[in-house]
């Protein structure tokens, strides 16, 4: 039986619980950069079953908000969580949600750009401060950020999947995990990938100018992560 690390002596971190305060900052991290870049001024976090229920007492709410601040879960400042998303402008909001076939300690988090454009995450804190990415911007994943990532969204066409895949080749990345969703035949697409090593700028700027192309996300999760 493999049995992790994680499971074992538990994480690094700052909090009462890995799952609910660990495991939630980094969730909330992960999120963070799969949103992307370009700043955001509100965030809201739909929590579901456990996380519904105790996230006050287990100080879920400040290690979602830190998380979201782009801190580590073992950053000693996670307690003054909501006094520095006050001092970096950041506006925060919790509400319970009900959903269907997910872990007890999910969040829906949603961030809002002044534009009003929005990238919705939804992922599960799953124990030992593992966590589980199973839904970005309505389209399922399975995204565990264990290693380094792309989400493209595109649009689904004959020969898109290799042309992203050979910019990859061509800078010698290997491709781990890949998994595709889309809407409809046709439609946009949505495509996570993970590799096996960090991916540079250089290919990120090819990958946005293929055509067929929509949007580039870039999680590069480090070694020491892992």
């Amino acid at each position: 039986m493999n049995i992790s690390i994680f499971e074992v002596i538990g994480p690094v971190m700052i909090g009462s619980s890995s799952s609910h305060t660990a495991g939630a900052a980094r969730l909330a991290r992960v999120a963070k950069m799969i949103a992307g870049g370009r700043p955001f001024h509100r965030v809201t976090f739909g929590l579901h079953g456990s996380f519904a229920k105790t996230y006050r007492g287990h100080g879920t709410d400040r290690a979602l908000v830190f998380g979201a601040l782009g801190y580590y879960e073992d950053d000693e400042r996670l307690p003054q969580a909501f006094e520095l998303a006050q001092k970096a402008g950041l506006s925060y909001e919790f509400y319970e949600t009900k959903l269907e076939g997910v872990h007890e300690n999910t969040a829906v988090i949603t961030f809002e750009r002044e534009d009003g454009s929005q990238c919705v995450v939804i992922g599960s804190s799953i124990g030992g401060a593992q966590i589980i990415i199973t839904n970005i911007d309505g389209f399922p994943t399975e995204f565990t950020a264990q290693s380094p990532a792309l989400i493209l969204s595109y649009r689904d066409r004959p020969g898109a999947i290799s042309e992203l895949t050979g910019i990859l080749a061509g800078y010698r990345i290997n491709i781990a995990v890949m998994k595709v969703s889309r809407a409809a035949k046709g439609g946009t697409a949505l495509c996570t990938i993970e590799t096996d090593d960090l991916i540079p700028e250089q290919a990120v700027t090819q990958l946005e100018k293929i055509q067929q192309v929509f949007h580039v996300r870039v999680v590069n999760i480090g070694k020491g992560e892992e």
